[in-house]
């Protein structure tokens, strides 16, 4: 168990945490800004536990972060990435995950959210099986969020959460059924700038992870359910290792049972897609199954193989998901995880309702088809970012799925090699493309630096995952020379020429004033400096992170 440490939750400004943590050691520094409440989430038990497991896991964490770097470089050097031999045994093994949790049995439609409190209440009541909590994609990272959060779930599990809609008056109460709660915490590459421990940033996945255990695993024993979690962004088995390692370490701090943690992995890296058998098997007894994180995954082939020419995708909206490289990967990810008896999750529809009926229609459409796509071809459940498309989404599984889950399916006829998961797809570059990928870019990054990680732009739901494609094709296009349909090349004066006049665009949209004012400026100025730059930043939350509190 954990034992007395000496903390310290003085609010101190970034720059004077970094001047002061060394001289605390050993302390636990919190130096973000007052939030209300916040001693409620920020507990010596949840601050012990976070320290003991940043000084345990942390070096860890570095060295797995240095191995993206030289991989990738690898990737740049011309390797492709291929199913690893020294696993080989772990493929062909015959072995099973832990049995799944009984309020996950059944997951055929969750939805997806930041943790404000009417999102949070939202959900809950929504007529899904579970909602993801996130503090990842669609959560900008600002303090205020991130304590808020924890404060927003720890009332929720009490049956104290509600809120008041300032605008209409509309009061926002939890129903007496409720979807299951499962929480996202970021990935290993994000670090908490306002928490330090020995004079170190802690990682933002464990402080996620450390506070919501810590104050909420009594409160979901009691409930009859669990700490249940979804893993982003992995790229390879030795990450799932380590934090099969940090669960276990965390269920003996706290006394609980082994196993008791479990979690969902979203493959949403190009690297991981070929490792899905050892990562279910570093986590079999922790994981529940695996999701298919589409644009994640599109933005990670753009990533990692992004210096070959030969690899150019044409335009988001004809990367979907029938494309012979995303069919290879649901067909892979289902096969592999009903072998080994985890649940097979589809992706995220972006489409949202919409007031024009005939636009709705068609957004709707587009969904159900989606769906059915995902429910024919095997999978358990699937994913949903608005409550209006719970019943679209539940009747197409309904249609095909006769019980909770298909399980079932074994998919025996797919044999998925390298190849198929690097094909490239066919189709065109226009600039209706690029000029779409400026203004959601810009336009996300924006909403993201004021605190709104969640952003509908254009009848989409888009978050940092589909900004992310929006910044990686304008980067790949323009270093390349791509040609676009009407045969004219992607030049930095061409990118110029169409950025002004996309800003244009934006301001007659959203107005003069927010346009000049707040902090627009600057994410037009990230977002053209990201695209510009020789170098590819590894992920657009990364220097934006500097730029919020």
């Amino acid at each position: 168990m954990l034992g007395p440490m000496n903390t310290s939750t003085a609010s101190l400004a970034p720059s004077a945490a970094r001047a002061a943590a060394p001289a605390l050691t050993p302390a636990v520094v919190v130096a973000g800004p007052p939030v209300e409440r916040s001693g409620e989430v920020l507990t010596a038990g949840a601050l012990q536990l976070l320290a003991q497991l940043h000084r345990k896991f942390n070096p860890r964490r570095l060295e797995l972060l240095a191995a993206r770097t030289r991989r990738q470089q690898g990737f740049d050097d011309g390797d492709l990435p291929d199913f690893l031999p020294q696993t080989a045994d772990v493929r062909c093994g015959n072995w099973h995950i832990a049995p799944v949790p009984h309020d996950l049995i059944d997951r055929r439609v969750e939805i997806t959210g930041p943790v404000d409190r009417k999102m949070i209440i939202n959900a809950l009541n929504a007529p899904v099986c579970a909602f993801m909590a996130d503090f990842e994609d669609s959560c900008s990272p600002t303090w205020r969020n991130l304590v808020q959060g924890q404060i927003n779930l720890a009332d929720a599990l009490d049956g104290a959460i509600s809120y008041c809609d300032p605008g209409s008056g509309k009061m926002y109460r939890l129903g007496q059924r409720r979807a299951t709660l499962i929480v996202r915490p970021r990935g290993w590459h994000l670090p908490e700038k306002h928490v330090w421990v020995d004079g170190e940033p802690v990682a933002g996945a464990l402080f996620d992870f450390a506070l919501y255990l810590a104050r909420n695993h009594e409160a979901l024993a009691r409930a009859r359910t669990g700490p249940y979690f979804y893993l982003p962004k992995l790229e390879s088995h030795l990450e799932a290792r380590l934090w099969s390692e940090v669960f276990a370490a965390a269920e003996d701090a706290l006394g609980l049972k082994r196993g008791t943690i479990r979690v969902t992995v979203l493959i949403e890296t190009l690297p991981a897609a070929f490792e899905m058998d050892e990562i279910l098997f570093e986590l079999r007894p922790y994981v529940t199954g695996l999701n298919c994180g589409r644009w994640d995954y599109i933005f990670s082939f753009i990533k990692k193989l992004r210096n070959r020419r030969e690899y150019l995708l044409p335009d988001r909206s004809q990367v979907t998901m029938d494309r012979h490289f995303l069919k290879s990967y649901v067909d892979l990810l289902i096969q592999t995880c009903h072998r080994r008896g985890a649940h097979a999750m589809g992706g995220m529809a972006a489409q949202i309702p919409v007031r024009d009926p005939e636009a709705n229609t068609i957004a709707m459409e587009r969904v159900r088809a989606d769906k059915l796509r995902e429910a024919r071809a095997g999978h358990d459940g699937t994913w949903i970012a608005h409550p209006g498309l719970a019943p679209v989404a539940r009747a197409a599984f309904d249609t095909v799925m006769s019980g909770p889950n298909q399980l079932h399916v074994q998919r025996a006829e797919v044999a998925v090699r390298r190849e198929d998961l690097l094909r490239v797809p066919g189709g065109t570059i226009t600039e209706e493309g690029i000029r779409n990928n400026i203004r959601v870019g810009v336009q996300y990054l924006e909403a993201w630096l004021r605190g709104n990680g969640c952003v509908p732009l254009y009848n989409l739901m888009e978050d940092a995952a589909t900004a992310e494609i929006s910044r990686a094709q304008l980067w790949q296009w323009m270093h390349h020379g791509a040609r676009t349909s009407d045969q004219q090349q992607v030049t930095p004066e061409r990118i110029d020429r169409l950025f002004a006049e996309e800003l244009d665009r934006i301001h007659q949209e959203v107005g003069a004033a927010r346009l000049l004012g707040g902090v627009f400026p600057s994410a037009a100025r990230l977002m053209e400096r990201m695209i510009k730059q020789d170098t590819f930043d590894e992920f657009l939350t990364l220097p934006a992170y500097e730029l919020i509190d």
